[in-house]
């Protein structure tokens, strides 16, 4: 039964760990009416209030999250509740706070640190520009942050009006659904809310246009998705505290690092981390166990099909987890450079997020070095772990393929051979290796198909009619395979295991579309099917949604803007 079903209840959870622990800016107001874009010299956050969105529109809630945090569903009608997760902040009740706060953080891409996207160049005015955390509490036993994205213009806007449109909204509460779904370590989606009377103007693409930048300016309602995670603490922060400790930039900048960097473990690696231990020892095991998340993740996200399009520091989070669904997009037609972002670059492609990845530890490795100054053995444990780096991801990412495989033990021929097939046969990621599942399912079964039925069976996946050679050299390559997992034993469990991890139902953007263009217009029937959908994405569809979703992207959404390929016009 839920434990919350009133707003007031809801009040009573806060608990503002992050506001007690960690120093405001102290150039702050006091009200927290703070929106116009200024340097932001010290301290942690900025008070700041966010702008309410009128007439704001329930659009979609997780009711998977309702119920892990203990929430009725019926307080998602509740009018408190849709007042405060649209901005609207005069609501607060009980002991929460009458401000939310908004973050400063550091930018480096690819490992060069920049200042230009500050509008004052120094790298003052950057950080959460349009993000603004409402609320922090214990739900369950559990700590979350709540964070209003689109809800206004903070110090950090560098001139922007702060919103987000509904298209970007509806794919980012959309997105982490499928991902915590998927099993993926991610920043959860609670709410999604809408406003008509208020529109924000982007540029876009016109229907059916083939321009590889946006071709046009369009109106979209605004929007606000409330996301939810443990913290919001990101790489580019631990950059921001230590670039400043490194250059002196005021009498309390080391202090500030060290806070920061005790609220990241308290937040995010408590449970793992002794609070007993020397601070040093605590910032070793703080390495050491962000190295293991980060690279679980970025396995995951290559199991999956994801790529995160925009990798930067500043978007990477150091408790380990997806965080800032901006750019990102999920590999259709396989391609180890899949980029679906128009800004990006091959350094993010989908192959290259484990080297990108190992980037972003380095930052984070060169951020906590000022914290053991003075220690040498705790600086030369420290780089140790860096320079380990390469063999902790690959020993992931082997790992992962041989779960997709469902090899007993990795075997890089057998997975380089497969890889090699997949793109030269054109196929489609998550079609062909649900494919293979289904072989490993029937020869469990005792179903031994010929291998020309097999060979049919894996080109529905396929974009492009397969040639004669193809077709032998896939039949090379499924005799390996079949013989590598049935040397590994129980081939009824070997199938179960990769059904598990080879998803039925995939992210298509050329599916996801009609349901933000169809929510601008107050119709959200196709975003509750997608919800329906995504929360199972391991079980085959039913035959009816199967026709829709389980299938090959269709000839004319490929290059097509916006679809295949779109900008960071959110």
């Amino acid at each position: 039964m839920p434990t919350t079903t009133t707003f007031e209840e809801f009040a009573q959870r806060a608990d503002y760990s992050l506001l007690e622990a960690l120093q405001p800016d102290p150039q702050a107001t006091a009200d927290g009416r703070d929106h116009r874009p200024r340097q932001v010299f010290s301290g942690h956050y900025v008070p700041v209030t966010p702008t309410p969105l009128p007439q704001p529109e329930a659009v979609a809630y997780s009711s998977t999250l309702f119920r892990e945090l203990g929430l009725g569903d019926a307080l998602a009608g509740d009018e408190a509740f849709l007042r405060f997760f649209s901005g609207d902040s005069t609501v607060a009740t009980g002991p929460m706070r009458p401000h939310g706060w908004a973050t400063g953080y550091a930018l480096s891409i690819y490992g060069t640190e920049y200042t230009q996207q500050c509008p004052f160049g120094t790298g003052n005015g950057y950080g959460d520009g349009r993000a603004i955390s409402v609320f922090e509490g214990v739900f369950e036993g559990q700590r979350w942050e709540l964070q209003l994205k689109g809800g206004g213009p903070t110090p950090y806007c560098r001139g922007a009006d702060g919103r987000a449109v509904l298209r970007s909204s509806v794919r980012e509460f959309l997105a982490q659904e499928l991902m915590h779904a998927l099993g993926v370590p991610t920043s959860r989606s609670l709410t999604l809310v809408m406003s008509r009377a208020e529109g924000v103007r982007r540029p876009w693409y016109l229907p059916g246009s083939r321009s590889f930048d946006p071709d046009v300016m369009v109106d979209n309602p605004a929007a606000i998705t409330t996301r939810v995670a443990s913290s919001f603490l990101r790489v580019g922060q631990l950059e921001l505290f230590a670039r400043r400790a490194r250059s002196n930039a005021h009498p309390g900048a080391l202090r500030e690092l060290r806070l920061i960097t005790e609220h990241l473990i308290a937040r995010n690696y408590r449970a793992e981390i002794n609070a007993g231990l020397p601070f040093h020892d605590q910032v070793l095991e703080l390495a050491r166990l962000f190295r293991g998340r980060l690279t679980t993740l970025v396995a995951h996200w290559m199991r999956v099909g994801y790529c995160q399009g925009n990798f930067n520091s500043d978007n990477c989070a150091a408790g380990g987890y997806t965080l800032d669904y901006g750019p990102f997009g999920f590999c259709e037609l396989f391609d180890p450079r899949f980029q679906p972002w128009t800004g990006g670059g091959e350094h993010f492609c989908f192959f290259n997020q484990p080297a990108a990845a190992e980037v972003n530890y380095g930052m984070a490795v060169k951020s906590l070095r000022p914290l053991l100054e003075g220690d040498g053995a705790a600086l030369e444990q420290l780089e140790a772990m860096h320079a380990g780096f390469p063999a902790a991801m690959a020993a992931a990412l082997e790992a992962m393929w041989a779960s997709k495989l469902g090899l007993p033990a990795y075997d890089a021929e057998l997975v380089q051979e497969l890889l090699q097939l997949l793109a030269s046969s054109r196929a489609d990621y998550t079609l062909a290796f649900r494919r293979l599942s289904a072989l490993a399912a029937d020869r469990a079964a005792g179903r031994d198909a010929a291998m020309a039925e097999q060979l049919a069976t894996l080109q529905e996946s396929f974009y492009l009619p397969s040639s004669a050679e193809l077709e032998e050299q896939w039949s090379r390559w499924l005799q390996r395979w079949q013989g590598a997992i049935t040397a590994g034993g129980d081939l009824a469990a070997t199938a179960a295991a990769m059904h598990a991890v080879n998803p039925a139902i995939t992210w298509r953007e050329w599916l996801i579309a009609p349901a933000y263009e169809q929510a601008a217009q107050g119709d959200f029937s196709r975003i509750r099917e997608l919800q329906a959908l995504f929360a199972q994405p391991y079980a085959a569809p039913s035959p009816e949604l199967a026709a829709t979703y389980d299938r090959l992207k269709p000839r004319e959404f490929f290059n097509a803007g916006g679809i295949s390929h779109y900008s960071c016009s959110s």
